[in-house]
């Protein structure tokens, strides 16, 4: 089954591509961001509206909410430059035409695009949460209201791994939402969907939540090959069937209170549009989330230390595990949070935080609420026995402290200039090649190797006289050039023995 969600997949993260040719307080820049959420009385009377016998406001009437939350979904219109690069003129050619004909070192000429997505105002003075691949690699970002009024946007911070991100407009008494809970949520229950569809107008759309915590393995792409120390995604989605298109991603998913549950993010389709389920990034990481890259500018992620593998009855039987549901513990991490707490090899946790604890995805979610010296209460299964601890999560580093963005960001800054994604070679492929190691060159956006002749799959084997067996490695060459001196690439392309060498400026 897992394979098949993978074979649909478009599964499309939703912008809109078109090309050209009680309230939380939280400290940023000194001042408070000022969000809505709705009360635990709120919350409370809401699952009471939905049990036999509890207040009801005229169920199936979703004329209240929509027209509540409308004006608090804007329009997001992006602008991005990228390096394309012209297709090499064969020597042939250029030995009878000449440069006349296009010859010499191929240019790079930059090419313009535009997309389209959705955004939810968070706050009254200008806040918005939408989608990470909505703003990703954008060089504007406009925002438009359902009133036509239109505003140059910040972005503010992008986590890759929830795909959310904060933006920023210069407004003040902008209608902001409030923030439900999404824990609350039933199957079956009525939700809506609101957002720019298609580079429609503001478009509403209803359904019921067909699942929770569900993991689609779409954010895997989102994982950042040049980290030395890669995070994995975390996708707990909320699947609903409510019809959502590109252009949905970063709108709304509301309850018929008008609270907001999710953010729109995901279709299933092997099409690109909608065709029955569509995904939604839960309020509760979304509350987390943007309150992180508000106070911090990243966010702050605790660690349990352990490698989980999900349970079912055959993974049971292999594992020798006493039961067949759960979390196995396969190992724990050296001096980590889980090995401090007393958790062993062995161990399948079944409850965090007092929830049956059934998928990854499901702790994952629970782990991603939380920072760095956050206690979380764990019950694990020990050779037929329910035994109870408290770990305390760590931080990425194994400490407790917040992690500043500089301090992440520092470790990638050289890479990124090469604007390119790498990955690793594995054992086999390097056997294979007749190499000790490696690292291809997966994806080139923009930057300096977009300004080369390497061609997407080369491998680099050495950087600066130097081998490369691992992105670690080729940071630490990257870090030790200076600004205006070259960096000499030598490598080869999968089906060829030949050796290249590319001299890229820095």
């Amino acid at each position: 089954m897992k394979s098949n969600w993978k074979l649909l997949a478009l599964m499309a993260l939703l912008s809109s591509v078109v090309t050209l040719a009680a309230y939380n307080l939280l400290g940023f820049n000194n001042r408070d961001v000022i969000l809505n959420e709705a009360s635990p009385i709120q919350q409370i009377t809401g699952r009471l509206a939905s049990m036999p016998g509890g207040p009801s406001a005229a169920p199936g009437d979703f004329s209240t909410a929509a027209e509540a939350v409308t004006p608090m979904v804007v329009h997001i219109r992006t602008t991005m430059t990228r390096t394309v690069r012209q297709q090499q003129v064969p020597d042939i050619f250029r030995e009878f035409f000449g440069d006349e004909f296009g010859g010499g070192q191929r240019q790079p000429r930059r090419q313009q695009g535009q997309a389209s997505g959705s955004g939810v105002i968070i706050s009254k003075d200008g806040y918005i949460v939408t989608n990470n691949h909505v703003v990703q690699d954008a060089d504007e970002v406009e925002v438009i209201m359902t009133d036509k009024r239109s505003f140059k946007a910040k972005v503010i911070g992008t986590d890759p791994l929830t795909d959310l991100a904060v933006i920023k407009v210069e407004a003040n008494n902008l209608p902001a939402i409030t923030l439900g809970d999404s824990d609350a949520l039933k199957l079956g229950e009525w939700v809506l969907a609101v957002g720019y569809p298609l580079d429609l107008e503001s478009t509403v759309t209803a359904g019921i939540v067909s699942a929770k915590g569900r993991r689609i393995g779409i954010l895997d792409q989102n994982i950042s090959k040049t980290d030395a120390k890669p995070d994995s995604p975390v996708e707990a989605f909320i699947q609903t069937d409510a019809a959502i298109n590109p252009g949905n991603s970063g709108g709304a998913l509301v309850n018929l209170r008008g609270e907001l549950v999710g953010i729109n993010s995901a279709i299933a389709s092997a099409t690109g549009y909608y065709s029955g389920y569509g995904f939604a990034v839960p309020v509760s990481l979304v509350k987390k989330v943007s309150a992180d890259l508000l106070k911090y500018g990243n966010v702050q992620r605790g660690y349990i230390g352990i490698l989980p593998i999900e349970l079912n009855s055959t993974v049971a039987k292999e594992k020798g595990a006493k039961i067949g549901r759960g979390i196995y513990v396969e190992s724990v991490v050296e001096k980590g949070a889980a090995e401090a707490a007393g958790l062993k090899k062995g161990d399948v946790i079944v409850k965090m935080e007092g929830q049956p604890l059934d998928s990854d995805a499901q702790m994952r979610e629970i782990i991603g609420r939380r920072r760095p010296g956050d206690v979380v209460n764990v019950t694990v299964n020990r050779d037929g026995t329910e035994r109870d601890f408290k770990v305390e999560l760590r931080n990425r580093n194994g400490g407790r402290d917040v992690i500043k963005k500089s301090d992440i960001t520092a470790a990638n800054t050289s890479l990124s200039t090469l604007g390119a994604s790498f990955e690793e070679l594995s054992a086999q492929e390097a056997k294979q090649l007749g190499v000790t190691g490696g690292v291809r060159v997966k994806k080139i956006t923009d930057g300096k190797l977009a300004e080369t002749d390497i061609e997407e799959g080369f491998i680099i084997v050495k950087a600066n006289g130097k081998n490369v067996k691992t992105t670690k490695d080729l940071q630490a060459i990257m870090s030790t050039v200076k600004e205006g001196e070259g960096l000499m690439l030598i490598g080869m392309y999968p089906n060829s023995s030949r050796m290249y060498y590319y001299a890229v400026p820095v």
